[in-house]
């Protein structure tokens, strides 16, 4: 079968003839390809129909340079007349190529310095961000030291309370003695009264037995 394609778009000076050659060289296809003074690409292949049509859909290219907006396909019988992929290009086309090659390389440097200011520009955004997280970090290691220092106060304050507590202790167990030792005194105390008041009711029966009360 062959297939004869014109393929309209920016298509022509961009790399599509060579695209297609290429494309044409992996399905094992013979034709050729050519730029037409319209401004179209015509394609011409020749080849079994199930790659004639993987051709075809692979012929819509778009990329950076190539842009493919409409392809005119028609399939009749295979001549062939054709033993490879050839592309055909006029006499005048090689001037002009080397003029279309310098501005795709223009086109490509403006690409990779626009690639580059974005690129630039998400560095800075990234150096933002980090920024940001230092500052965060920052905080958060302040807060820990705050933190720190507030256990070791709350650490000092209990040191303190216990230091009471022992204190306390100590003194509850003063009072105890004293109180121990007060309760002893005042006991002995008592005896010695009680002593004495016996003595003197003694001492007063016997006076009272004498007469002299």
């Amino acid at each position: 079968m062959r297939l004869t394609a014109y393929v309209s778009g920016r298509v022509q000076r961009v790399g599509y003839l060579a695209k297609a050659l290429s494309l044409a060289g992996e399905l094992d296809l013979v034709g050729l390809v050519q730029n037409r003074p319209d401004g179209r690409v015509l394609v011409i292949a020749e080849g079994e129909r199930s790659d004639l049509e993987r051709f075809a859909a692979r012929l819509a290219i778009k990329n950076t340079f190539i842009d493919v907006q409409n392809i005119e396909i028609e399939y009749t019988p295979g001549s062939g007349a054709f033993s490879n992929f050839r592309k055909i290009t006029g006499p005048d086309e090689i001037g002009e190529r080397l003029d279309d090659g310098i501005e795709i390389l223009k086109m490509m440097v403006s690409s990779l310095d626009s690639m580059n200011g974005k690129m630039d520009k998400m560095l800075d955004k990234q150096d933002q961000a980090l920024g940001k997280m230092d500052r965060m970090l920052d905080k958060q290691d302040q807060a820990l030291d705050k933190q720190d220092l507030m256990l070791d106060k709350q650490d000092q304050m209990l040191g303190k309370q216990d230091e009471m507590l022992d204190r306390l202790d100590t003194t509850i167990e003063e009072i105890r003695g004293i109180r121990g030792d007060l309760k002893s005194h005042i006991d002995l105390r008592f005896e010695r009264i009680e002593a004495d008041l016996a003595e003197l009711k003694e001492m007063k029966q016997a006076l009272k037995e004498k007469g002299i009360i």
